[in-house]
């Protein structure tokens, strides 16, 4: 529960609502030992031959708790699944929100099955303990202590037999499987999320594997990762059953234990036959009640693990402090502290027009080599084209003059911020980056197109459909910009085009595309390209990373990673007061 605490917090459960599930589930078991007590005496009376009338009110009593106990069954599991998906849906908002204003760098660390599987499975995890250990908890307390109170209102030594058993049950049998089962969670969680990751890897590179002739050995890693995942959930199988074995020999035991209690008392005159029914039969009922207590205890070993991973990914994107933010500080013993890292940055004394200037700036993976050498960049109101071979560091580039990535050397400014220290909606009015790997999420194209901006109307996102040639296609639609697309119903040339369409849509002054005009048509790729770069001159900066050097021409300025540009594909110079680019020697030219 220490490692829950955190976590479950996100979920926004109500006290209140939990109290109506642990209400309606106890109420349900409590019918249940109702009918159980009321049937036992209603069979030992009706063997006595009474009057029929002294068995109505008994005949009543089993159909009424018969109806009740399915009736609450039913709204238990409403109250229960209703409190659960909400906090499941509360914990995944605020999850992603956090990690969207965190440190990005710290998820670029992360391989993208593993980070699925801790804002997928392992949220979902958290949010099972509510139906899966913390309700039936609750119940089993309620509903035991009941059970035992009401046996103990006709014998207090069978009464006892019934709380040692039960305690058996809901303490000691929990514990075992409990403690057995997380050796396995450990197994589990790892094939998890290399189950993810494998999954990944088949689904975005479907085309790159089918053509390359990786998907066998795809397929082999998925198929690895599922045997170690079967083999993970059979270890945490072997001790649930054996708890569950342990129970029934409760079960067992405490019937036995009644009997042997109880039956002296009915020769002794202390019980009647028919309260020895109730003692011996209402115990089988009340151990429902703790019968889901092993899988409570297994399941609160996997929430807590899986809450350990959401905690451990939000201690490393959470900044405490914003980077390049420098706070006066006094070091101990009257020593003054280390010079700001601002006295060392190439850009702090210079005062930037807005726009984008870099001095400098080398790029990197986090805890990786520089993949660049040292560049120096001045865009205002222009467009620059980066060109170069695949594994230069295009996209790299692009990732720090968003400020996804911290640079590994110089310093970056746009609009006189470091874009790294830029979080969340502070970040998206200066900057809109639209990756090569960008999501087009399963709804409306026009949600689609407002995920840059909420406020986009339907003739303003028509105009920016007809800027990237996909107007016609969205009218040709059988519902127009309401027809629901996904990454599985449109091209790859309509997603990028689509992707194109949600850039312009942003307010940010400063445009990042990477391979904008992926998977089109050659002719059509390179008109793209230049309306993109031709954006420049619009009141806005425009940075765009692609392959296509022919259309480079309409670019105010061009650098060029690894290998030149061919003869005459590069613009070489800047519009003056437009945009120009200085990279060092053979790294980059201009």
């Amino acid at each position: 529960m220490r490692a829950l605490r955190p976590v479950l917090a996100m979920l926004g459960l109500r006290r209140a609502v939990l109290a109506r599930a642990v209400a309606l589930g106890s109420l349900t078991l409590a019918a249940s030992v109702a009918l159980s007590g009321t049937a036992a005496w209603l069979i030992v009376r009706a063997a006595q031959m009474p009057p029929v009338m002294y068995l109505n009110v008994a005949a009543v009593g089993v159909r009424t708790f018969g109806i009740l106990r399915g009736v609450s069954r039913y709204l238990e599991r409403l109250a229960t699944h209703d409190a659960a998906l909400a906090g499941v849906a509360e914990l995944r908002t605020q999850l992603y929100e956090r990690l969207s204003a965190g440190r990005t760098e710290e998820l670029a660390r992360l391989r993208r099955g593993d980070l699925l599987a801790r804002t997928g499975a392992d949220v979902d995890d958290v949010g099972d303990v509510v139906i899966r250990a913390l309700v039936p908890a609750g119940v089993s307390v309620v509903v035991g202590l009941g059970s035992v109170v009401l046996i103990a209102c006709f014998s207090v030594p069978s009464a006892l037999v019934l709380l040692a058993c039960l305690a058996v049950t809901a303490v000691v049998v929990p514990a075992l499987a409990g403690r057995a089962d997380s050796r396995a969670e450990t197994v589990r969680v790892a094939s998890r999320a290399e189950v993810a990751t494998a999954t990944e890897a088949l689904v975005s590179r479907a085309a790159e594997l089918a053509v390359g002739g990786g998907r066998p050995d795809a397929l082999a890693a998925l198929e690895a990762a599922h045997t170690q995942a079967r083999d993970g959930e059979r270890l945490a199988a072997r001790p649930l059953a054996w708890s569950a074995a342990t129970a029934v020999l409760a079960v067992g035991a405490s019937v036995l234990g009644a009997l042997l209690v109880a039956v002296p008392a009915v020769g002794s005159g202390a019980l009647t036959a028919t309260e020895l029914a109730v003692v011996v039969l209402v115990p089988l009922a009340a151990f429902e009640a703790t019968a889901p207590l092993p899988a409570a205890a297994a399941q609160l070993r996997r929430s807590a693990q899986a809450a350990r991973r959401i905690s451990a990914l939000l201690a490393a994107t959470d900044s405490a402090a914003r980077p390049g933010v420098v706070r006066d500080s006094v070091a101990p013993d009257g020593v003054a502290p280390d010079a700001a890292p601002e006295a060392l940055d190439p850009l702090a004394t210079t005062l930037q027009p807005p726009g984008l200037h870099a001095r400098g700036l080398v790029c990197g993976w986090p805890g990786g080599e520089a993949c660049t050498a040292p560049l120096d960049l001045d865009l205002t109101g222009g467009s620059l084209a980066v060109v170069g071979p695949s594994g230069t560091g295009k996209t790299t580039l692009l990732l720090t003059l968003a400020g996804m990535l911290a640079p590994v050397g110089g310093a970056v400014r746009v609009d006189g911020v470091d874009p790294h220290g830029m979080r969340g909606p502070e970040r998206a009015a200066h900057v809109a980056l639209t990756a090569e790997d960008a999501h087009v999420f399963g709804t409306s194209v026009l949600e689609n197109i407002r995920v840059a901006r909420g406020d986009v109307a339907r003739e303003e996102a028509l105009e920016l459909l007809d800027a990237v040639g996909l107007r016609a296609w969205v009218e040709a639609l059988p519902d127009g910009l309401d027809t629901v697309v996904g990454p599985e119903t449109i091209s790859g040339g309509e997603r990028r085009r689509l992707l194109v369409a949600r850039a312009l849509a942003s307010p940010a002054p400063l445009l990042l595309l990477d391979e904008p005009a992926e998977h089109l048509p050659d002719d059509v790729a390179q008109a793209l390209v230049r309306d993109l770069l031709a954006l420049g001159r619009h009141e806005r900066s425009v940075v765009v990373v692609t392959h296509h050097v022919a259309a480079v021409e309409a670019a105010d300025a061009v650098v060029t990673l690894g290998h030149a540009v061919p003869a005459g594909a590069a613009a070489t110079g800047a519009a003056p007061g437009a945009a120009s680019a200085a990279p060092a020697p053979a790294a980059s030219e201009a």
